[in-house]
């Protein structure tokens, strides 16, 4: 059977968006016969191996950009590269002689090496991250870590994607939010599940990754969880769009206490246990539509 890529996204964080992607990789690794892996892709905040104290780290590779680097013996300073770069990445003085680029803002995309005459750009190998694959009871765990300092967050998700498994099930836990990071996590899956909570700001934020998800066409479904604690009219919301609610995931304290221990997998309660027992089905069968 072909890959199914999963990935877990929210409109906003705190919503329990990394717990539902622990427990999806737990059931759905019991409920098919096959290999599941999980992706960490919040890079930023990678935390989905807390759940896994016991894992091991099996291989790691460092993430490189290539920057441009200018030889300012060569560089004419007729600025072509300046004005090529759409990120106003190269600062240039010629009176000086000076030309430099800034780590931070250039996108290694080429423009100015391809513009240059004088043949005056070379590449320095710059790190953006650390990529890790780590074996759980589970299976496989990749996780990507961002460099302290780095913006590179998509680059890195989007390193780590090609670098992380390939076939059989992913789940991507992706980083909460709207941003460039989450759509480059988004990209090529074949579905998401999006996790809410019944506050206005839970609804607020999940019609923006609603929105977000149907622009990039791609199915998704919704988990409403704590559900319960709040009050705003979010299901009626869902049946408005036509969106399908997958499960309703119940506000449980015990389960709360047990998940900021990280403890999650020998102290759920049943009722725990059920929801995501029929949020896994549906998602099952959503492999065999797709």
């Amino acid at each position: 059977m072909s890959s199914f890529k999963i990935a877990i996204a929210s409109g906003k964080g705190g919503v329990g968006k990394t717990t539902l992607s622990v427990l999806l990789y737990h059931q759905l690794q019991k409920a098919m016969n096959e290999t599941i892996s999980l992706v960490d892709c919040d890079v930023e905040e990678p935390n989905s191996r807390i759940f896994f104290p016991s894992s091991t780290q099996t291989k790691q590779e460092v993430a490189i950009q290539e920057i441009p680097a200018i030889d300012t013996e060569r560089c004419t300073f007729c600025r072509k590269c300046v004005d090529v770069c759409e990120f106003n990445a190269i600062m240039m003085v010629g009176a000086l002689k000076h030309a430099e680029v800034n780590e931070s803002l250039c996108h290694s995309c080429g423009a100015c090496e391809y513009v240059c005459d004088q043949h005056a750009l070379g590449t320095k190998r710059v790190a953006i991250g650390l990529m890790t694959q780590h074996q759980t009871p589970l299976g496989s765990l990749y996780e990507g870590r961002l460099e302290v300092g780095s913006v590179m967050q998509t680059r890195l998700i989007g390193m780590l994607k090609e670098w992380g498994p390939s076939g059989h099930i992913a789940i991507y836990d992706a980083p909460p939010g709207t941003s460039c990071s989450v759509v480059e996590t988004l990209d090529e899956m074949d579905y998401v599940v999006l996790v809410a909570e019944e506050t206005s700001f839970g609804l607020h934020d999940l019609k923006l990754i609603i929105r977000l998800v149907k622009a990039l066409q791609i199915p998704f479904g919704v988990v409403i969880n704590k559900a319960g604690l709040g009050s705003t009219p979010l299901k009626t919301y869902l049946q408005q769009q036509q969106v399908e609610l997958l499960g309703e995931i119940p506000h449980s304290i015990p389960f709360a206490k047990a998940s900021a221990k990280a403890d999650i997998f020998d102290s759920m309660p049943s009722v725990i246990q059920g929801a995501i027992e029929t949020v896994a089905q549906k998602i099952k069968h959503k492999r065999v539509e797709v």
